[in-house]
């Protein structure tokens, strides 16, 4: 089932995202759910709060579904390692029509529980290392916005303030 997705402003992406303790069935639908919405968005990456839930679970596939062997999901993700570093332009389905350039490690390995319950760990490069660090952000109450200092972050949020007002950021 294709969810709304959340958007900059609503309170569940600015908190911290709980655990998940059992790896039930009603957990797999949420991934299931949350598959289906990033790529109907379309997205490369979803996190559980971006759609409302707030699970540390979250979907990645770098293809946008062009290689469902691509298709990655976590459930409690954490940072092994990360290193180097990378200026890219990054958007997100929560924040649309914005985009912003943003240093993040060039390299990140992630370690986390799948659907079978089994252990995990990826390690990534480039967009993937890009993508896993967005999602855990999402995890942690951020949005690429925190990320941005200055002017750039101002003009991003008194735009949304504005189309808040307007009734255009529901």
């Amino acid at each position: 089932m294709i969810r709304p997705i959340v958007k900059f402003g609503d309170q569940v992406l600015h908190r911290e995202a709980a655990k998940v303790t059992d790896i039930s069935a009603d957990i797999a639908a949420l991934v299931q759910d949350m598959i289906e919405t990033m790529y109907a968005a379309p997205g490369v990456g979803l996190a559980a709060p971006q759609i409302g839930v707030p699970l540390r679970v979250f979907v990645v596939d770098v293809t946008g579904g062009r290689s469902r062997d691509s298709l990655l999901a976590f459930i409690n993700p954490e940072f092994v390692e990360r290193e180097g570093m990378q200026l890219e332009e990054e958007g997100c389905l929560s924040v649309p029509g914005f985009n912003a350039t943003v240093a993040r490690p060039s390299r990140a390995a992630v370690k986390g529980i799948d659907l079978e319950g089994r252990e995990r760990t990826v390690e990534g490069t480039g967009l993937l290392a890009r993508a896993f660090q967005h999602e855990m952000d999402h995890l942690d109450g951020r949005v690429f916005v925190d990320r941005l200092r200055g002017i750039q972050r101002d003009l991003i949020v008194r735009r949304i303030r504005k189309l808040t007002r307007s009734g255009k950021w529901s």
